[in-house]
């Protein structure tokens, strides 16, 4: 076998190719006093720029000085708004606060019988321990361990179990069925619960792949499959069966070029399963086509695979804002008590239970931990003080420039750093983190932004790219770029 990339590498070059109640549980640590002091805008520039940005719909900001809690500006700074991808620096601090950051999910396989010249007699089971990350690299690795502790067949079930987490075929049910970032979810993934479709042009005829895409194995798959149709539209087209993914796609779309695109997968732990079968037959191991097992798995472990630590996950998170990451590594901590947990609904409800009772914040409705639904809101108030008191979310942001805007060619301001998390939904466009400015005064921001109003009136077959959205994206970008250049020059000094 070749030289192989570390995991990391792996599941970065993974993500670089993609293109969201009350705790039940007692708090882990005690809340934080309030922040103190409210200021006014020096000279209400931030105003005047709000009304210049274009920006049709709400503006809501806050900005404080990070060490006293001083609110130095603000905007509509109580208003609930829907936070988008900003919610994820949120789960962040919840699962380092309940899991730790050495935390490491597991999957792991048990052999339930004996083995006798090389035939496992009984079933074997794949068993998820809910690892968002989880590649067939990585089952590939699996599989070898497990044919070195001396199997190579079985006389039972091949099962798959996938019942760590709360099970669901989707993230948010209001999104387009094609987009790959909203795939199912449970305690058994495989990468990113993601297919690749390929195509390739040979002559008149056009080549198609689904394959279980990843750096050095990407097997071909049973759970999802493909069908060129001759029609003018839809793109593509999807039909749930019992076990599999049905997709069409219009032929003439494809064109003469050769490409390819991720898609989402419904039924995760079979595909799990499938690629787990194909890579294993690769290390001699035969197995059956996997069943899903709905009781909790027996026998003894012949074969485990971690995952990286916590902190390296939510940094992978944080920098390619992968949605099923995010909610299961929040339902991950939902459960770290052993509570019943029901839903993705109730995990995120959890974690504004906790947030409320670790920060004295007021008002949150999280209704997952990627921020991808439409349902989740919190205040610029709330995600700042959330920012400001929480320990171990800053590292995991992604630098961001400062624009001078004393000058014509976008350079940035000298001496001032930011890093952020930014959110991006229809019509939504959030920005929230930390900004040191050139005398070393560090701020904490959150920027939330959004027409709700025309995001709702949007009809689901059109949430993908819908007309307007980019442009009113990027004029609330400028403007949350403008915001934290004025903030650096008025906030220089405390």
């Amino acid at each position: 076998m070749t030289s192989t990339p570390s995991r990391r590498a792996i599941l970065t070059g993974l993500a670089a190719t993609a293109g969201h109640a009350a705790l039940a549980e007692a708090p882990l640590s005690t809340m934080r006093p309030p922040p103190r002091g409210v200021a006014t805008p020096r000279d209400g520039r931030t105003n005047e720029l709000v009304a210049k940005s274009g920006v049709v719909g709400a503006v809501t900001f806050a900005v404080a000085d990070a060490q006293t809690g001083e609110i130095l500006d603000m905007r509509q700074q109580g208003r609930p708004m829907p936070p988008a991808s900003t919610l994820k620096a949120v789960t962040s601090l919840y699962a380092l606060d309940r899991l730790g950051a050495d935390f490491r999910f597991e999957t792991r396989v048990f052999a339930d019988g004996e083995i006798v010249d090389g035939e496992l007699k009984g079933d074997l089971c794949l068993v998820g321990g809910g690892d968002p990350t989880l590649t067939s690299d990585a089952l590939a690795d699996l599989s070898k361990v497990v044919a070195e502790a001396g199997i190579s067949r079985i006389s039972g079930r091949f099962l798959v179990w996938a019942d760590a987490l709360p099970r669901a075929d989707r993230i948010d049910a209001d999104q387009p069925e094609v987009v790959a970032y909203n795939p199912s979810y449970g305690g058994l993934n495989l990468n990113f619960n993601r297919v690749h479709f390929e195509w390739i042009p040979e002559g008149e005829k056009i080549n198609i792949t689904m394959q279980a895409r990843s750096l050095r194995y990407s097997p071909e798959t049973n759970v999802a499959r493909m069908q060129m149709v001759d029609r003018s539209s839809p793109v593509y087209e999807y039909r749930k069966g019992m076990t599999a993914d049905y997709w069409s796609v219009a032929r003439g779309s494809l064109g003469k070029k050769a490409g390819a695109r991720w898609l989402p997968v419904r039924f995760p732990a079979l595909y799990a399963g499938d690629a787990f079968r194909s890579v294993a037959r690769l290390n001699g191991l035969k197995l059956p086509f996997p069943q899903v097992s709905q009781t909790a798995p027996v026998g003894r472990v012949v074969g485990a695979a971690p995952s990286d630590a916590l902190d390296q996950i939510l940094t992978g998170m944080m920098r390619y804002s992968t949605n099923i990451t995010a909610e299961a590594v929040g339902m991950t901590s939902s459960l770290v008590n052993d509570v019943p947990l029901g839903n993705l609904v109730g995990s995120g409800s959890r974690m504004a239970g906790w947030a409320e009772t670790q920060f004295g914040t007021r008002r949150m409705t999280f209704r997952d931990h990627s921020g991808l639904g439409y349902d989740s809101e919190i205040s610029a108030r709330d995600m700042l003080e959330i920012l400001r008191q929480g320990e171990g979310v800053e590292p995991l942001m992604k630098s961001l420039s400062v624009p001078d805007p004393n000058r014509t060619d976008g350079k940035p301001m000298a001496g001032v750093s930011a890093v952020a998390k930014t959110g991006t939904l229809n019509f939504v466009s959030a920005l929230v983190g930390y900004m040191y400015t050139k005398s070393g005064r560090r701020l904490v921001f959150a920027i939330l932004t959004a027409d709700k109003q025309r995001r709702d009136s949007i009809p689901t077959e059109q949430r993908e790219r819908p007309p307007g959205s980019r442009t009113w994206a990027n004029r609330s970008r400028r403007l949350q770029k403008r915001l934290l250049s004025e903030w650096a020059r008025q906030f220089e000094r405390s």
